[in-house]
């Protein structure tokens, strides 16, 4: 899958939240790659450089957009072991699994989910794709700062000391520094099989043999069968229209049909201004969202899933105690052959499971801890099932083209981030404006509970007094503050000239590249 270069140049857009990954999925679309694989290969990076947020023992979910015009969603999110046993796990642990160890790991999506993104269109090799993830990971990156930050995290205190974990992240007994070289041997070598031999050795070869291993010497419910027979499943996304947009994102299991009620409720009541006085009420619509996902949200094929039919909510909300903020990836690309990419992909909470193979270098998620225990939940956990999900990725079509890529991290915060994002961007904001602007999101964001509301200390004046004047008591952070998500996206006008942005609360990077048509 390779293609001749040559012609006018062409013009592509690219944001994710480290430099190093950008630079990669540039180098693939200078290459000749599509969108897609731009995004795999940035993807790829990632899971190197940002390891509290992403892994190759991770999920994703992501909507491509093909230059038919059509847009799928990929549903790599993994599920639970055949022989889980609720009964055995409530008896276990109580009314919640564990945020970290074996028992919340669910069969890894990822990596099935970067070859079913190939499938919808893909002009380089497979190799070439993770050529960067390899390299960076056998020669080192210096630290960035989020890495460091969230290693001196009190959340991640209870990771100190073990061994695996120790190995990778306190070589020298204390926390790696912003800068120092960051090498990762095991986790090169492992890049370099899958380079030759395909994502087919991550769920059935030797090295699926070799991560199950691990996980089964840790009291893991997963087999190797468990791994091999998992399939991605590509769907078609939610949409709702609003305005002259068109806005797509990722169905249940995703927590996605939140921001499509948000959106629904701000043209039923008519805000004019939804990110400034309007904020309260914008708040209130979340607010009410937040309740129907965290009561009805799970995996379709095992309960009955109606976003339609979802109305607000207003009966007791079950949530985990002390849940963690989520700790993910977003990447926006758009190419200028009619591809489009909104990729999330996650190992949940920081540092996901805690889990890390010293042999393969794999860190594994802990996406179980999203079942509940609860016999009388749709989301119960149960044998091949998913839990339900926050990652949900986001782009908007005008007339059926491009309009908005959107993509970030944040948990539960997601649908909220973005929908601030769009709401921004429709009011005049720019790509940087709408991503660098000061944000408001209510739940469980910051360790507080439901009806709590974090704010940054910048947000307007307008907007904090509409969200007091709304009934909530909101808890100030600072500006920028990354716990309030790391968003990425792409900006396409009427005309077709793009724009992209990085967060601000990242150690990310956008590019606008021109790059040689390829030729058939």
């Amino acid at each position: 899958m390779s293609a001749a270069l040559g012609g006018q140049p062409v013009v592509a857009a690219l944001a994710t939240p480290h430099a190093l990954a950008t630079d990669a999925g540039t180098a693939i679309l200078r290459s000749g790659g599509t969108a897609i694989d731009a995004a795999i290969a940035a993807a790829g990076v990632l899971t190197v450089v940002y390891p509290h947020n992403v892994a190759l023992g991770g999920d994703l979910f992501a909507l491509i957009r093909t230059p038919d015009g059509a847009v799928s969603c990929i549903n790599a999110s993994g599920w639970a072991g055949a022989a889980v046993d609720a009964a055995a796990l409530r008896a276990e642990h109580g009314d919640w699994l564990p945020a970290r160890g074996a028992a919340a790991v669910t069969v890894p999506g990822g990596v099935r989910g970067w070859e079913a993104m190939r499938r919808l269109g893909s002009r380089v090799s497979w190799s070439a794709t993770l050529c960067a993830a390899e390299t960076a990971a056998r020669d080192g990156v210096p630290v960035p700062a989020s890495l460091a930050t969230h290693l001196e995290d009190p959340e991640n205190r209870d990771l100190i000391g073990t061994a695996d974990f120790d190995r990778v992240f306190r070589p020298h007994g204390a926390p790696m520094r912003v800068g120092e070289p960051f090498r990762q041997p095991a986790l090169a070598d492992t890049l370099a099989t899958l380079r030759s031999e395909g994502p087919d050795e991550f769920y059935s070869g030797e090295l699926a043999q070799r991560t199950v291993g691990y996980l089964r010497t840790h009291q893991s419910w997963v087999t190797e069968a468990d791994f091999a027979d998992f399939q991605v499943e590509v769907v078609e996304p939610l949409r709702s229209e609003f305005g002259d947009l068109t806005v797509l994102t990722s169905p249940p299991n995703s927590q996605g049909f939140l921001l499509l009620h948000a959106l629904g409720a701000v043209h039923a009541g008519g805000l004019n201004d939804p990110v400034g006085d309007g904020m309260g009420e914008l708040l209130r619509a979340f607010h009410r969202s937040n309740g129907i996902r965290d009561s009805q949200l799970a995996d379709p094929r095992y309960a009955a899933v109606d976003v339609a039919a979802m109305g607000d909510h207003s009966g007791p909300v079950s949530r985990p105690p002390g849940v963690p903020r989520g700790d993910t990836v977003g990447i926006a690309v758009v190419d200028g052959e009619g591809y489009a990419v909104s990729l999330i992909q996650s190992v949940y909470h920081a540092f996901g499971s805690g889990l890390i193979d010293p042999v393969t270098g794999v860190l594994f998620h802990n996406r179980g801890c999203g079942f509940s225990l609860d016999p009388a939940s749709p989301n119960v956990i149960a044998p091949r099932k998913r839990p339900a999900h926050t990652l949900m990725p986001a782009m908007t079509l005008r007339q059926g083209r491009i309009g908005h890529v959107l993509s970030t991290m944040g948990g539960q915060g997601q649908p909220q981030i973005l929908g601030q994002i769009l709401l921004r961007a429709l009011g005049g904001a720019t790509a940087v404006e709408a991503v660098a602007a000061p944000r408001a999101i209510v739940g469980s964001q910051c360790g507080g509970g439901p009806d709590s509301v974090t704010v940054e200390a910048d947000l307007d004046p307008a907007a904090a007094a509409a969200i007091r004047a709304a009934g909530f008591t909101a808890t100030e952070v600072p500006p920028r503050t990354e716990a309030l998500g790391q968003a990425n996206v792409v900006f396409v006008d009427s005309g077709g000239s793009m724009t992209a942005a990085s967060d601000p609360r990242s150690d990310g990077a956008a590019v606008v590249a021109h790059y040689p048509r390829p030729q058939p």
